[in-house]
């Protein structure tokens, strides 16, 4: 089969999430790309059941049939579709019978039960072997979604935390980390019925459709890089800032994490506020928002982690190059731009699916520096940047964390073709599309 003549890629409004569809189009038939599906919060002014239109529209463009499935990381917002429970819009999905299904190294079934052997003992004079240390790696994967469901669960212990502004980000990002089975299963039987790729950084996948090159970027694993174990706090150089988070609540990350050991009235009960004597009242107030904060700032550091584990792809097909990073952050960045060669490779992109939705540290800045394309007079010949998002979700103004972010924003719209989700009028919907011709 000939290399394709054109590429189609429809952006799907999913709220915050994410949901595209690129069609590669060849000279006798159409072959389709599914990358993610998922959602943890409406469109704007959308009411009711709003993925299942979402789940039909794909079955109609790919009339039935998907070649590929890319689940880039198990954050809700990245794969709550392909759940069969709830909507079910995972059984429409899996209708399409996928050959191939991509998901990054740390959803191998098989890594994650020889995870669950990992111990501290494993451990010598303070060091692991790199076994030993994925293991613990992606057993600490699994333990996070305890952490999110006690997070969800005190963000709704107490009316009044729940209408704060922690309170709702305590619930936004604890349900996005949730395991969310359902999803997670369909997922996997998917890739036994399919050709299962569990990739990391340094991967090619070129021979899954026909004239179109793939080469994975993303995720590192921990014997190329332990960066993605942890998160950067602050980085003026690479994100989207004017200061860190910790900066602006008078914090360090190191004297917060020394903070958090602990869980403030861990049987408390949301009782009435006359229910408690007077002079405990205002102590009992104090000490849970004491306790949502920080409970939020760990939970922002175990979504960070996770979104380490992003998968990123780059498509060439012709002379054309579209980036996929799901939501991969600085540290997985970090090791895909240690690469000459890959650093090369980047440098002509024509689209770019914006990382984490706008976040501040998930396009550095030393990528978007080498982005040619960025600022052409010539409209075919300019950067085109598509961003699946919705403002008030995640983070705030007020700390410089707010997704997406306004700085990041305002240099897209300048430098390219920008287009976002929160930009869709209801005539919009499901998606829009965009057309790529191959020369």
């Amino acid at each position: 089969m000939a290399a394709p003549t054109s590429i189609t890629i429809r952006m799907y409004n999913v709220g915050f999430g994410d949901c595209f569809l690129v069609t590669f189009h060849y000279a006798k038939q159409d072959r389709h790309m599914l990358i993610d599906y998922g959602s943890t919060a409406a469109p704007k002014n959308v009411r009711g059941k709003y993925m299942t239109p979402v789940a039909k529209d794909i079955q109609k463009q790919c009339n039935g049939k998907l070649d590929i499935l890319v689940a880039t990381h198990r954050h809700r917002d990245h794969i709550s579709g392909f759940a069969t429970d709830g909507e079910g819009t995972g059984k429409i999905i899996a209708s399409l019978d996928p050959d191939f299904v991509i998901q990054p190294w740390t959803e191998d079934p098989n890594a994650k039960t020889n995870a669950l052997t990992a111990t501290a003992s494993s451990y010598t004079k303070g060091k692991a072997d790199a076994k030993t240390l994925t293991a613990h790696f992606l057993g600490s994967l699994e333990d996070m979604h305890r952490v999110a469901g006690m997070a969800a669960g005190l963000a709704a212990s107490d009316p009044r935390l729940a209408r704060s502004n922690a309170g709702k980000q305590l619930a936004f990002l604890g349900e996005d980390n949730l395991k969310n089975l359902s999803a997670v299963q369909n997922l996997m039987a998917l890739g036994k019925q399919a050709n299962a790729f569990y990739v990391n950084a340094g991967m090619t996948l070129n021979s899954l459709l026909a004239g179109v090159k793939i080469t994975v970027l993303g995720p590192p694993t921990l014997e190329q890089s332990e960066a993605i174990r942890k998160e950067r706090a602050k980085d003026p150089n690479e994100f989207w800032q004017f200061r860190s988070f910790w900066a602006a609540q008078g914090m360090t990350a190191e004297n917060f994490r020394g903070a958090s050991g602990g869980t403030l009235l861990p049987h408390a009960r949301p009782l009435r506020r006359s229910a408690y004597p007077p002079n405990a009242r205002w102590f009992i107030e104090q000490a849970r928002r004491i306790q949502a904060d920080q409970t939020l700032e760990l939970v922002r550091d175990l979504d960070s982690v996770m979104n380490n584990t992003s998968v990123i792809l780059l498509l060439e097909v012709g002379n054309r190059k579209l980036l996929f990073p799901g939501d991969a952050q600085i540290e997985n960045w970090s090791f895909a731009l240690s690469n000459k060669k890959w650093k090369a490779l980047l440098e002509d992109v024509n689209l770019y699916k914006v990382g984490h939705h706008g976040s501040l540290n998930a396009t550095p800045k030393s990528l978007w520096a080498l982005f040619r394309h960025k600022g052409a007079e010539d409209a075919s010949d300019r950067l085109e940047t598509l961003c699946s998002t919705k403002s008030g979700k995640h983070g705030s103004v007020a700390s410089g964390t707010e997704v997406p972010r306004k700085v990041l924003v305002d240099e897209l719209k300048k430098d390219s073709q920008f287009d976002s989700t929160e930009t869709f009028q209801a005539a919009d919907n499901p998606c829009r599309t965009y057309t790529i011709d191959i020369h």
